[in-house]
């Protein structure tokens, strides 16, 4: 193991190769599967590696973690296949999909099913404003789009489903007044889990606490 502080005291000749190495037996705590060899291959199916030991023998490791998939992920494959299906009006639906995603991303906006609704909801507001100024072609494009983006959204909540959720979590964050807003949206909106958007929920939270 590199101890990389000294790499470049090495590289420059003032320190020896050798006081740059750790034994990585030191370091590693028991219990740990130490084994010498060289990678030689994974094994998808296990989630491991394939090793070749000193010796020649070659064995499988264990499984390693995997990263679980994010949105951002789902809709950069999903743009890859649109690419080599030659899909455009796809291709270019999901780049600014992905666009915003990413941009959301960077301005630590961790609700990535709260930008895919925005977007959403603008594609079919200028849908609406192209069909009543007479430009059907634009606004089947723009629907065209939105069903794209709705494509990555659960299923939407129906109301009475929406007032049922609405109704525990009042019941459970002990909310019995409009001052107990707060705390009430906190619980149905954690139990919502993306499936209706915030507003309709605040719509129902406020009247059932009679706001």
């Amino acid at each position: 193991m590199l101890y990389t502080p000294l790499l470049p005291g090495a590289a420059a000749g003032t320190l020896e190769p050798r006081h740059v190495v750790v034994p990585l037996r030191e370091q590693l705590t028991h219990g740990v599967d130490l084994r010498l060899g060289r990678i030689t291959g994974a094994t998808p199916q296990r989630n491991g590696l394939q090793i070749e030991s000193l010796d020649g023998e070659s064995e499988p490791t264990g499984a390693y973690p995997e990263r679980q998939m994010t949105l951002v992920d789902t809709v950069q494959q999903d743009l890859v296949e649109a690419m080599k299906a030659r899909e455009s009006d796809r291709v270019l639906a999901l780049r600014l999909v992905l666009s915003e995603l990413q941009k959301a991303s960077k301005e630590g906006d961790a609700d990535e099913l709260a930008v895919l609704r925005r977007e959403r909801k603008r594609r079919l507001e200028s849908a609406s404003a192209f069909r009543e100024g007479g430009r059907a072609e634009l606004a089947d494009g723009e629907e065209a789009e939105a069903r794209i983006i709705e494509a990555y959204l659960p299923a939407e909540l129906s109301d009475d489903e929406l007032r049922a959720i609405v109704q525990v979590a009042i019941g459970e964050s002990g909310a019995s007044s409009p001052k107990d807003m707060g705390q009430a949206m906190n619980t149905a909106m954690a139990k919502v889990s993306g499936r209706a958007d915030g507003k309709r929920v605040s719509a129902l939270v406020r009247e059932e606490l009679g706001a």
